[in-house]
């Protein structure tokens, strides 16, 4: 199968989808943050050099995220196909990942940009409530995601809350951040011709389209 990299701004629902095609074909799903706790369990150099970093609030450069990145990605479990979630974040990123790709000889794959409509983004961060107790996500403004008791989880009975950063004004912020760094990444990979655009409104018809790329390109997805 091919590789997979999902572009999209947080609340475009990158996890869902990831959930969807880990579950129904086998990608293993790998997000930058656990790239690194994973390689910085490994008790060795590198790994307590991370740790550090991490317990210590400390950004972790490039360098050492590539060399997380390509124990992560040689390992036996991402053989038959992985999905990075988060990297690369910026163009430095993208051209230092082909470079490894290109030293490891791999291939890209395919790179997924999601869009969303901002007021349906604005619901799904601003309408986000997630449990104390169990961390289940719920969103007041959908019928599908609403929890059946207003402030209670439905599977633990556990308090509901609201972040902090989840409001109007966070969002914007957020939003403008990524497409001040993500914007070049998109030209970047469409000029490499790898790059498809799937609109994430409904996950089910994301997850489908998806699919219909991965057919079209050659993927024995059924």
């Amino acid at each position: 199968m091919k590789n997979l990299i999902l572009l999209a701004v947080q609340g475009a629902g990158k996890g869902t989808l990831a959930k969807m095609l880990k579950e129904r074909y086998g990608y293993v799903h790998i997000s930058m943050g656990d790239i690194l706790r994973e390689r910085a369990a490994v008790q060795d150099e590198l790994g307590n050099q991370i740790k550090n970093m991490i317990d210590n609030g400390i950004f972790v450069p490039n360098d050492i995220i590539f060399e997380a990145i390509e124990y992560k990605i040689t390992s036996d479990e991402c053989k038959n196909g992985y999905i990075l979630d988060g990297f690369p974040r910026n163009l430095e990123q993208a051209k230092g990942y082909d470079d490894l790709l290109k030293k490891l000889n791999k291939d890209l794959g395919v790179v997924i940009n999601m869009t969303i409509p901002n007021d349906l983004l604005t619901q799904r961060i601003i309408g986000r409530r997630q449990c104390r107790d169990c961390g289940a996500i719920y969103n007041v403004y959908s019928d599908k995601m609403k929890p059946q008791k207003d402030g209670v989880c439905d599977k633990c009975g556990g308090e509901l809350y609201q972040r902090d950063d989840d409001n109007e004004e966070a969002m914007k912020t957020r939003v403008d951040t990524y497409f001040k760094v993500t914007a070049p990444i998109i030209d970047y990979y469409k000029d490499k011709g790898v790059l498809y655009e799937v609109e994430s409104i409904d996950s089910s018809k994301t997850f489908e389209e998806v699919v219909e790329i991965l057919r079209s390109l050659g993927d024995k997805v059924d």
